[in-house]
């Protein structure tokens, strides 16, 4: 070989040296960061309910880091905040492939076929969840369960996963809420009166407690405690279904 090959050998294996390791380090450093900045404020956003300063805030990353999981991920909560379950699914789907060992996303995906009432298609999703030992939350999956089951009429497998649920984390208001659901369910009213009770000790305006609350003590007989928390629904649901929901119970009791 002559000096002039070996020359542009070189040559060619630094510009393929170059190449590659310009590909196997992607986005630099920097846009790293300031993707992680934006994610984490988008996050802050979401948390507030403020979804449109969130999703400026995620496609700001994505131009940076258009395969960071976590942007994703969000994504889909946004499209959960807006009942756009399809959308969600998409994105936690995309969170996934880009990180399969995700289990918030994989819980989120599960979520997403609650939303849509697409129990048997949530169901394995949340119990493959079981199986993750370095899943540090897993009261929300069997929350999810427990609700899955509940609206298959299944109130005996529900409420055994929302006690489990409530074994590992005792405050959570949604696990409570569900149970307060099944005992309603299952005729046991001073059960789920005494739920939900507890919970509207924390969380007085919410109208969906609110309306557990009323239809419950109007079971029970009790139409002042009933009359009080309906209309406490439909004050705090805003002309929503569920403000519908609790006008209609509320009419049960002047009938």
């Amino acid at each position: 070989m002559t000096k002039w090959q070996l020359q542009r050998s070189f040559s060619l294996l630094l510009a393929a040296v170059l190449v590659y390791g310009c590909a196997s380090m992607g986005v630099s450093p920097q846009d790293k960061k300031r993707a992680n900045a934006s994610i984490k404020l988008a996050e802050i956003y979401l948390s507030e309910g403020n979804t449109a300063l969130a999703m400026q805030e995620l496609v700001k990353a994505q131009k940076l880091n258009p395969d960071d999981p976590f942007i994703y991920n969000n994504f889909g909560m946004i499209y959960i905040e807006k009942e756009n379950y399809q959308l969600a699914i998409v994105n936690f789907e995309k969170a996934l492939a880009l990180k399969p060992d995700y289990p918030e996303a994989r819980n989120n995906l599960g979520s997403a076929y609650l939303g849509l009432e697409q129990w048997d298609k949530a169901i394995p999703i949340f119990e493959a969840l079981m199986g993750d030992v370095l899943y540090t939350k897993p009261h929300f999956p069997l929350t999810n369960l427990g609700w899955a089951y509940y609206n298959k009429g299944d109130y005996k497998t529900a409420e055994s996963y929302l006690n489990q649920a409530l074994e590992i984390q005792p405050d959570f208001s949604r696990a409570q809420m569900h149970l307060g659901r099944v005992y309603l369910a299952t005729g046991r009213l001073h059960q789920a009166r005494k739920i939900f009770e507890h919970v509207a000790e924390t969380n007085p305006k919410n109208p969906f407690v609110l309306y557990e609350m009323g239809k419950t003590y109007r079971l029970l007989g009790d139409y002042k405690n009933a009359i009080l928390a309906l209309k406490g629904s439909i004050e705090y649901a805003v002309d929503s279904d569920l403000s519908v929901k609790a006008a209609n119970e509320l009419k049960k009791i002047y009938q």
